[in-house]
Order: structure tokens, then sequence, then C-alpha cells
């Protein structure tokens, strides 16, 4: 009996990168159609990963060195981790026929497009593969909902945390946003992980709502994604909740600092989100809010809220 033969992908890194290269992903699995596409990426997101259509299997991969390829070697391995070395050191553990990676000075011999900082990370990754003579379509971020019934419907979902401090609007101007939406007629929920129980409870108490309204730390990822398919509206940063609101079509008010929309935001012809900028770059991974960020206005947030919702929002 032939062996099945494979495409392996490295994408170890979190929920937003994972979102971002869907239409990679897309364009593998329709150059390859007879073949297994394996995504190497974390256990945690096993529950949206079985979302895309064009995985076939998880190899959960907690980061770099962490890749532990089983079965025979793949006729692809394609990195979508980063420009290396590591990641394609990893990749080259394989052992696969082919490496589709960008170029790197460590690796002289392997071929591939010059790495710009400057690309929309969605366009990236659909560059790396149209190198290799695949196409891929960068519009074709879309998910399919959750089978799993959403805890609430019609909500505005906030979500004040994001991976960095740099990129965390602060808590009294997300308070300030959900008072007025629920003065407003409006129910507000509020999202986040675990560890950010603490901030969403206290954006909810300055906003005077009931504990009740804070989902953090008790959704899972498939929670979190039917409750944001399901959403309203989603206010949130440069965050992973953001590109569950393009995948799911939700709309939503994003707001960006340090890094720009043109680069981690969602499709500029999709009207149904609203990108909010200073035009101020600065470091993603800072321990203190962007200078940038916080020339963002609660009045700019419900400006664009309001816009999104079909009705007029109240400032005051």
């Amino acid at each position: 009996m032939a062996l099945s033969r494979s495409v392996l992908v490295l994408r170890a890194l979190g929920l937003g990168d994972l979102l971002t290269a869907v239409p990679a992903l897309r364009g593998l699995r329709a150059a390859y159609p007879d073949d297994r596409v394996v995504l190497a990426a974390p256990e945690s997101l096993r529950e949206l990963v079985d979302l895309i259509d064009a995985v076939d299997e998880l190899l959960p991969t907690a980061g770099l060195g962490a890749l532990r390829p089983a079965g025979p070697p793949p006729r692809l391995a394609v990195n979508l981790h980063g420009r290396g070395p590591q990641s394609i050191r990893d990749l080259l553990t394989a052992g696969a026929n082919d490496l589709l990676t960008h170029s790197h000075p460590d690796f002289p011999e392997l071929p591939g497009p010059r790495w710009r900082a400057d690309m929309h990370e969605v366009d990236r990754w659909c560059r790396l593969l149209a190198f290799g003579g695949i196409d891929a379509d960068p519009t074709a971020l879309r998910l399919p909902e959750p089978a799993e019934p959403a805890a609430e419907t019609n909500v505005v979902v906030l979500h004040p945390g994001a991976a960095y401090p740099a990129r965390r609007w602060p808590a009294d101007r997300f308070a300030r946003v959900a008072r007025v939406l629920t003065a407003d007629g409006h129910q507000v929920v509020i999202t986040g992980s675990p560890g950010e129980v603490p901030l969403a409870t206290a954006v909810a108490e300055q906003a005077d709502l009931p504990l009740s309204s804070v989902y953090a730390g008790r959704t899972g990822l498939a929670q979190l994604a039917a409750l944001v398919a399901a959403a309203a509206l989603v206010v949130c940063g440069d965050t992973g909740v953001g590109h569950l609101a393009t995948a799911f079509g939700t709309p939503s008010v994003l707001l960006f600092g340090p890094t720009a929309p043109a680069r981690w935001g969602p499709p500029s012809a999709a009207r149904q989100h609203r990108t909010l900028w200073a035009g101020r770059a600065g470091d993603p991974h800072g321990d203190q809010p962007d200078p940038g960020l916080l020339t963002i206005r609660p009045e700019q947030v419900l400006t664009a809220a309001s816009a999104l919702l079909g009705e007029k929002v109240r400032h005051g």
C-alpha cells in the first residue's frame, strides 16, 4: 500500500497569527488536493484549527524548537512561522523533499523571496507561496461559524487585553465605552484570557456592569469564537480577537498602536470594520501603552461603533 503524502506547515504562534495564515493554507490545499496538510501549531488552537477547511491534521507544536514530525518525510515543508534561522532549522529536521521559506543568509543554498518588514502579514505568506508557484487568495479569510452555540447573541464584545502592554488601551477608556453603549440599550460583555480576569473585572466595575458580563477566564477558544461570531460588534486592540471578527465577518472597531493596520488589520475593502490609528509606529512589545494608542479617545470609538451599529450613540 502506498504511503500517504503530506505537506508540513510550521506556524507555531498565536491566535491572530493562525488566522492571518488561512489564505496561504487554503492555497496549499488547492495546490496539493491529494496530500494531507499537517499544521504544526500549538495544541491550544485545536478548536479553531478544526474550523479551517484547508488543514487535515494538527501537529501539536508549542513553539520554535518543539517541532516533532512523525511518519514519513513530507513532500513539502512550508515555513509560515518567520524568516528563520531557527524555524528553518526546525523544518529541515522533517526531511522534506522540498522546503519553501524566505531566504536567510545562514542558509544560502535555500532559495526564497527576500523578507519584507513592510508587508501585511496575510500578503507576506501569499507572496511566499507565489515564489513556489502556488496561488493563494489573500481575501480568503472567512471561517464557518462554530457548531457550538454562543453563550450570548447580538451583544457588544469588549476585549481590553492584548499580548503586550504597548497594545493595551486603558481600562478606564474601555469602561467609558461600555457605560455609554449600555446606556444606549446594548448588552456589553467583556472577554479575556484567564490571566486577564482582573483587567476585565476592572472594566466591568468601572462601567457599573454586573460580574456576569465578564466572560474572561470562563470561555474556551471555541466558546470565544462562537461569542464573537454571534456578536453585534467587537471592540478591541491589535489582538487575536480582532482577527476572529474578521474571520466571522462580525463588525468591529479595532484600536491600533504601535503597529499600523496596514500590517495586521482587516482587509481595507471590508467595510464592516473600522480601524483607528494615530499614524505613529512604535515597539509592539513595549511594557507601557504606546503613545500613539493613547491618542485614541473614547469618543472616536463610540463614533465608529455608532456607524457600525446603525444608530446614533451618545458620547455623554
